[in-house]
């Protein structure tokens, strides 16, 4: 009897033992369950029939053959909790009402909810409309390619998810960053296209004659998120971010991806990846932004050369900061928020209305050469703004990688603001991605503003003049929100 007592009462020990142990165990399954996957993927959008227009100018582009093909690269992650998608195209743009489209197909495929997904353009000005519904047969078929191949990339993505690790970086490059926004000598500001002077000028001649000193300040880094495979330490995936707009020497009808698509090519040589890895190039806060030779005597170049050069030192400056990341984390945990803003649309005044019809009436060829560059154009646009809606709402997204953050503005975002939020931004490290999830314009700051130029017209920004403190106060109170959840 005795030891049959001796015995329960080990027995007892060992269970009441056990029982303490449990939340321990489970905490030690959740972490295992909860362990960083990741998947990439790129899909080849190229359109397939010409001609097409290629939209960005204030005249039609006509495209009749590819250069170098354009894609959908999508970035999937999931820590067991959170599934997460982060996907850039080659496009000018895709508007808010068709990404949200794209979210929703891809959602219903692959179970990621609409408002963890990101989507965002390149900026190239060298591909097809992303959403024509009418006009030349190949720009209304490429409405359904682009949209097809965006979703298939992020499904082949989140199929690919395996055991991962991954880090993040930044290394400058600041000799391809320049500011296209300049204060000009004195009498050597033109009229702006409304007849006013405006205190800069985009894009101006590259002459020690005119050009004074440039209006804004430049971001210099390259910032990666580099993904590895758990158990191998092999590369899967790298996604980088530079504040430069695209550079057009793209041959004459041409279809291309520019420096972008040039930096996911000679990506994988920097690092020895394999056939599966996957590179891709964000457009950072580069709305004032482009590598155009100010001030200096560029050497004559051939057609593509100077956006593979810009690439190939973009991919060197990703290798030197994939360099310096000491270990990447297999445990890094996932976070996305999402916020919708409202803003107050900018609307011509009776005086601008009168304006426009004004420059509009004039039929005689001889007289419209006499007005200010450009007028024509705005006068149309100002006229289509007549009854445009008071407000519009915008989404705002931050997400949370470890310790490191991303956040996304809807807008052609000056390098000031970028720089504003990764200074502010209580992460160590902060990505900010423009044209993603919708476009809306330019996106200038209040004393941006009061010096004119072409991004602060009324037809190339649309938003009220202070947007850009709106939309920064909120993805700071997003991040917080991030950090604070950690």
């Amino acid at each position: 009897m005795k030891k049959t007592c001796l015995h329960t009462s080990v027995l007892g020990r060992g269970l009441a033992a056990l029982v303490a142990l449990l939340p321990f165990a489970a905490a030690a399954a959740d972490q295992g369950a909860r362990s960083l996957r990741a998947g990439a993927a790129a899909v080849d959008i190229s359109p397939k029939e010409f001609p097409v227009n290629m939209p960005g100018l204030f005249t039609e582009n006509i495209a009749e053959g590819l250069h170098d093909p354009l894609h959908a690269r999508a970035l999937v992650l999931d820590d067991g909790t959170t599934t997460l998608a982060m996907v850039v195209v080659d496009n000018l743009h895709v508007g808010r009402e068709q990404a949200d489209e794209i979210k929703a197909l891809a959602s219903k495929r692959c179970g990621i909810p609409t408002d963890k997904i990101m989507l965002s353009s390149t900026h190239t000005h060298f591909g097809p409309p992303a959403n024509a519904t009418k006009g030349r047969p190949g720009e209304v078929a490429y409405r359904k390619i682009l949209m097809d191949g965006t979703v298939e990339s992020i499904a082949r993505a989140h199929a690919a998810l395996r055991p991962a690790a991954i880090g993040a970086a930044a290394q400058p490059l600041p000799d391809e960053v320049r500011c296209r926004r300049w204060f000009l000598k004195p009498g050597q500001m033109p009229l702006n296209p409304f007849g006013k002077m405006d205190q800069v000028k985009m894009n101006p001649p590259n002459s020690p004659d005119v050009l004074d000193r440039p209006a804004g300040p430049t971001d210099p880094d390259v910032t990666i998120i580099s993904v590895q495979d758990a158990k191998s330490g092999k590369p899967l995936a790298l996604f980088a971010n530079y504040s430069l707009h695209y550079v057009g020497d793209i041959p004459k009808a041409k279809v291309s991806a520019s420096y972008f698509g040039e930096f996911a090519r000679v990506m994988p040589s920097r690092i020895g990846a394999g056939e599966d890895f996957v590179a891709a190039m964000f457009n950072g806060t580069s709305g004032d932004i482009n590598n155009s030779p100010f001030l200096i005597t560029r050497p004559p170049r051939q057609p593509f050369e100077q956006a593979c050069i810009v690439a190939g030192k973009a991919a060197d400056a990703a290798r030197d900061a994939l360099a310096k990341i000491a270990g990447h984390s297999a445990d890094a945990r996932l976070a996305m928020v999402q916020r919708e803003v409202v803003l107050r649309r900018r609307r011509p005044t009776p005086e601008q209305i009168e304006w426009a019809k004004g420059v509009l009436a004039i039929k005689d060829k001889a007289e419209l050469e006499k007005l200010p560059r450009l007028a024509d154009a705005y006068a149309r646009r100002v006229k289509a703004l007549e009854n445009v809606e008071e407000s519009v709402k915008v989404p705002l997204q931050a997400i949370r990688i470890g310790d490191f953050a991303v956040c996304t503005i809807p807008f052609e975002a000056f390098a000031v603001i970028g720089l504003d939020l990764k200074r502010r931004s209580p992460f160590p490290r902060t990505m900010v991605i423009e044209l993603a999830n919708g476009a809306y314009g330019y996106l200038p700051t209040p004393e941006q503003h009061k010096l004119g130029g072409y991004e602060t017209w009324l037809g190339t920004c649309g938003v009220q003049e202070d947007a850009s403190v709106i939309l920064v106060d909120n993805l700071l109170e997003m991040l917080a929100e991030l950090k604070k959840a950690a």
